[in-house]
């Protein structure tokens, strides 16, 4: 599990193809790989992947083809930049919000526009993951636990202050670049109260009782 609270960018130093999955290797920049172990799980861009070497400025990681067909990964060149997060640890403030590392969908950026010192992003996306997009809730952009300030049918809008801009790669976002999403695993667990509630009619679990516990 993650935040969403990028530690470090990355850049990717190479990208090798195996049969019809890949391995990639990337160089950690900032990021402390003193307690990283084999089989550690790294959030690289959003995605959670597993440590199969390391040194003390990079590791690698295999990518398989169903990682390859669900996310921006399919795209990225040697060269590219990463977003970097290791795995939370019990003691770890959750600064962002839960993240799993596990991409629901590949969104498209479609506007770029500075406001102030900020910069504002809309952002396309699938629409079988638009209803678990609320306004003034999270989401993780390649791996950056975000904000959604406004939706419109199938996009939303970010607000990207400057520290998160310095901290991360949005800075380099542009229109039409391609990006990780996941949603927050809280929606997708009130889908599933509600589904099985339907499923089971004497279920005591309403939108109500939801509600008035904090989960709605």
């Amino acid at each position: 599990m993650f935040t969403g609270i990028v530690e470090a960018v990355g850049t990717l130093t190479a990208i090798t193809p195996k049969g019809e999955d890949i391995s990639v290797t990337v160089e950690v920049g900032k990021l402390d790989m003193s307690d990283v172990k084999l089989g550690d799980s790294i959030a690289t861009n959003g995605v959670c992947l597993t440590v199969v070497d390391y040194s003390a400025t990079s590791y690698s990681a295999d990518l398989s083809l169903e990682t390859l067909q669900k996310t921006g990964f399919a795209d990225y060149q040697a060269g590219d930049k990463v977003n970097l997060e290791k795995a939370m640890l019990p003691t770890t403030r959750l600064g962002g919000h839960i993240v799993s590392g596990h991409v629901d969908g590949v969104g498209e950026i479609v506007e770029r526009n500075m406001v102030g010192r900020a910069i504002e992003f809309w952002v396309a996306m699938p629409s079988e993951i638009s209803k678990y997009v609320a306004e003034k809730g999270s989401i993780t952009v390649d791996g950056i636990s975000l904000t959604v300030n406004d939706l419109r049918k199938n996009a939303f809008k970010l607000t990207i202050v400057p520290h998160t801009s310095e901290e991360t790669t949005i800075a380099d976002f542009h229109v039409g670049r391609k990006v990780n999403l996941e949603v927050d695993v809280l929606a997708r667990y009130m889908e599933r109260l509600l589904t099985s509630q339907q499923q089971q009619p004497e279920s005591r679990i309403t939108m109500d009782f939801l509600q008035q516990n904090g989960f709605a």
